[in-house]
């Protein structure tokens, strides 16, 4: 895939998976939901002192992956440093909400599971890679 096509992919309705290194055992590999615009940040959301912000912040990198699990299969993987963790901003928590249940369902669970603790780590992807069976 181009970069263009990469972005445009990623940008698109995927669960993806994140992985992030953590001492004396293999990656943490989890799904999760995320936002993404092509050329910005991948943007995750979750509570402070998860296994997974812990592990994200100890680290400061994570790559994402978004998968089509049917013929033809694609997939794109991006990597990044961490460029923030901050405090979630409803906004920002909706519109992922939203993205992936849709506007009235995404709303009421984004209001429902925004905490005092939840936090948004952003990742401005510099290295991906990709494969798309559907060219072949």
């Amino acid at each position: 895939m181009t970069r263009t096509e990469r972005e445009k992919f990623l940008a698109e309705l995927h669960v993806g998976v994140i992985a992030v290194e953590r001492p004396d055992r293999a990656p943490l590999a989890v799904p999760i939901w995320y936002g993404y615009e092509p050329g910005g940040e991948v943007v995750l959301w979750t509570d402070a002192g998860t296994l997974k912000e812990r592990l994200i912040r100890a680290a400061g990198r994570f790559s994402i992956t978004a998968q089509v699990e049917q013929p033809p299969y694609r997939y794109v993987t991006a990597e990044g440093t961490v460029t923030a963790i901050d405090a979630a901003s409803s906004e920002v928590v909706r519109a992922i909400a939203v993205r992936y249940l849709g506007p009235e369902e995404g709303a009421a669970f984004a209001e429902q599971n925004l905490g005092p603790d939840s936090v948004v780590i952003r990742m401005r992807p510099e290295r991906w890679l990709s494969t798309d069976y559907s060219k072949e």
